[in-house]
């Protein structure tokens, strides 16, 4: 295989200079690794004037950090990445972020921050791929046939999230998984000895994959094979352990840290030009002839969509339903209205934990929208998730669509977003609340992408009860809430459930957090539909100005709903205010807020049973709050409500002192 030089050495001299203009960013990855990330893209399926072709091969830069070398790859396979995007590199407004993002690049799959990530995320494609081509393939109709690749580097091997995640794909057998591993042996601290000195190559034999290995980086011949060769095993994942030489082609910097994450200098750019023989010092300069090189690859990628597109044809007047459901699936049109008013849904005629009814409405939801897949962190009986008759996804069984992800909690959220990325899919995944913490970068990943990805997340206070403090979460609720675009939404009961269930699969541009109970919990009159504002009166006061307003989530309402009984028979008129989504009230206009919680009712009583952070924006200087802003112990969930005062008579009392303190601030 004659791949021209020039095109190699383009991707790593505008690397180099973009990185100068910036005075900011990592030249070390792109010079090391441009033969193999070159070689790999001039063999894949894709094409750069449709970045969303459905058939595409994805590509993860895992090790993010090195982004100019996918945008010097996108520029030059014809993505509308240009010369001067390329020269805004780590600009304010440029595509060409200082890691790579979703939907702020063509041609980018996925965001790929701290390093790991990646690699999940290719699982998750790779997941995805799997299950959608064993659902629509047919014999000599293979629509849904591409591969994901993903390039990592140390960084990413060292991260566990990409062990757990790697260890899976083994097990899953994803054979049109392929990793090729940058190993250049150097950190930002120095040589990696320091810090990992174990074979890779025995730790992804035992995990299952294939593993290949490039002894020269710069050896075109060689990559080529090890793909072909990745690729040829169909039964496990392949990694193609490549040596490179960070910094390659720059003299002071070869295989030194320093050539890690900061610029090379303009005296190590002439020699870097010197060096491997490019001829104009005009900094962004490429020559023509590597851009006639570059169109036959642009026009390969366009004939390769072309004739999915003739097979696409064919497939359909062949299969008409199939395809149809195809278009469903990828669309991902769901129909909200239908939803809404489907009755079958939303009835519940009995008190149950809210974790218990979203396994009852994730069975509804399956027989509904037919291309939900998902699953738990080894936790499955416990979270209520898993969807009868759809079988378990394996390597023997693709079209299962409940997903085992073992105890990886930090993987499974990653792989997740690889999923929806991906496309065709609405994924769902679950651990107890508490373990939220371990998906936390992933989470916040999903909410950064816009990614709908739903965490179903149980257990979700002291109420989990004897297994004590390490399991009861207190700051977690306040740590979601706290992440920007993240709708978290904690239902008092099985209704108000379904609506955070109907948001969840509705919405496309966030992610949402299903906080659920372990513990029952009653179920409440009215149109549940009212909880997808947020927040909503759930009884009202007698008065047209309440004396107080109650406000609660979750497990949390039952108390202040029984105490405005208590609170009637004290003189004081109340309000019961049910605020499941604090991200879902704020969306609604002034005046549905002011309606439900005016400014002239000072006296406010907020109960959760988690840290009181945030929740002084709805109760205010002058009320109150019940929560719990320390740890929990062991103990029955009874008891423990009880002690830390989570109970009728200990809102009553609290209620009257926080209306009696605003009757003397009135005087």
């Amino acid at each position: 295989m004659n791949i021209d030089k020039q095109c190699i050495n383009a991707v790593r001299i505008l690397s180099a200079d973009a990185i100068q203009k910036a005075n900011s960013g990592h030249p070390g990855l792109p010079l090391g690794a441009a033969t193999m990330a070159f070689t790999l893209w001039s063999k894949m399926n894709h094409n750069g004037k449709n970045p969303n072709w459905q058939n595409r091969d994805r590509f993860i830069l895992s090790a993010g950090h090195g982004s100019m070398l996918e945008y010097s790859l996108l520029h030059l396979f014809g993505y509308k990445v240009s010369i001067e995007d390329i020269k805004n590199f780590r600009q304010i407004n440029s595509i060409a972020a200082g890691h790579p993002e979703y939907l702020h690049t063509p041609g980018v799959e996925i965001t790929t921050g701290p390093l790991g990530q990646g690699i999940c995320n290719a699982v998750g494609m790779a997941i995805a791929e799997a299950h959608l081509s064993n659902k629509f393939n047919r014999d000599n109709y293979n629509i849904v046939d591409h591969y994901t690749y993903s390039i990592v580097g140390d960084g990413c091997l060292m991260e566990g999230i990409s062990g757990e995640a790697s260890s899976l794909a083994g097990t899953l057998g994803l054979g049109k998984l392929i990793v090729l591993y940058d190993s250049n042996k150097i950190s930002i601290e120095g040589s990696t000895d320091i810090a990992f000195t174990e074979n890779v190559a025995k730790r992804y034999e035992s995990y299952g994959w294939q593993v290949l290995k490039v002894d020269d980086g710069n050896d075109v011949e060689s990559i080529d094979k090890a793909i072909d060769d990745a690729k040829a095993e169909t039964s496990k994942p392949s990694i193609i352990i490549v040596n490179t030489i960070i910094g390659y082609g720059c003299p002071k910097k070869e295989g030194k840290a320093s050539a890690h994450g900061e610029p090379l200098g303009i005296d190590n750019i002439k020699a870097l030009r010197k060096n491997l023989g490019w001829t104009s010092e005009i900094p962004f300069e490429v020559p023509n002839s590597v851009y006639e090189t570059m169109s036959q690859y642009i026009n390969s990628g366009i004939e390769k969509e072309e004739n999915w597109n003739r097979l696409m044809k064919e497939y359909k007047n062949k299969y008409p339903e199939l395809a149809n459901e195809y278009e469903i699936w990828h669309d991902n049109n769901i129909d909200e209205k239908d939803l809404l008013e489907n009755k079958d849904f939303w009835n519940f005629d009995k008190e149950m934990a809210t974790r218990e009814s979203s396994g009852i409405l994730i069975n509804r939801l399956s027989n509904i929208i037919p291309n939900i897949i998902g699953g738990s962190a080894d936790l499955a009986p416990s979270n209520k998730t898993y969807m009868k008759d759809r079988g378990d996804f394996s390597k023997e069984n693709r079209n299962g669509a409940n997903l085992h992800f073992g105890v990886r909690e930090h993987a499974m959220a990653a792989i997740a977003n690889g999923i929806c990325a991906h496309g065709g899919l609405n994924v769902f995944c679950a651990t107890f609340f508490v373990f939220s913490d371990y998906m936390k970068a992933s989470m916040r990943l999903s909410s950064l992408m816009n990614l709908p990805v739903v965490y179903v997340l149980t257990h979700d206070s002291i109420g989990v009860g004897e297994d004590g403090p390490t399991h009861q979460p207190i700051e977690q609720l306040a740590g979601l809430r706290s992440m920007p675009n993240m709708t978290v939404f904690r239902p008092a009961d099985s209704r108000e459930t379904a609506a955070g269930w109907y948001y969840a699969m509705t919405n496309k541009t966030t992610p949402t957090s299903l906080v659920l109970t372990r513990q029952r919990l009653p179920l409440y009159e009215g149109d549940a539909r009212r909880a997808l504002r947020g927040g909503y009166i759930l009884r009202e006061s007698k008065k047209n100005t309440p004396d107080l307003i109650l406000i609660a989530s979750g497990s949390e309402v039952e108390l202040i709903y029984k105490a405005y009984d208590k609170l009637q028979e004290h003189g004081i008129d109340s309000r019961v205010v049910s605020m499941p989504s604090f991200e879902l009230f704020e969306a609604q206009s002034d005046e549905y807020k002011e309606s439900i919680l005016p400014k002239n009712v000072r006296a406010r009583l907020g109960v959760e049973a988690l840290s009181s952070f945030g929740w002084y924006k709805y109760i205010g200087i002058d009320g109150d709050m019940i929560s719990l802003d320390h740890f929990g112990e062991s103990g029955n969930a009874k008891d423990l409500f009880k002690k830390f005062g989570f109970t009728v008579e200990n809102v009553v009392d609290r209620a009257i002192k926080v209306v009696e303190a605003n009757k003397e601030l009135a005087f």
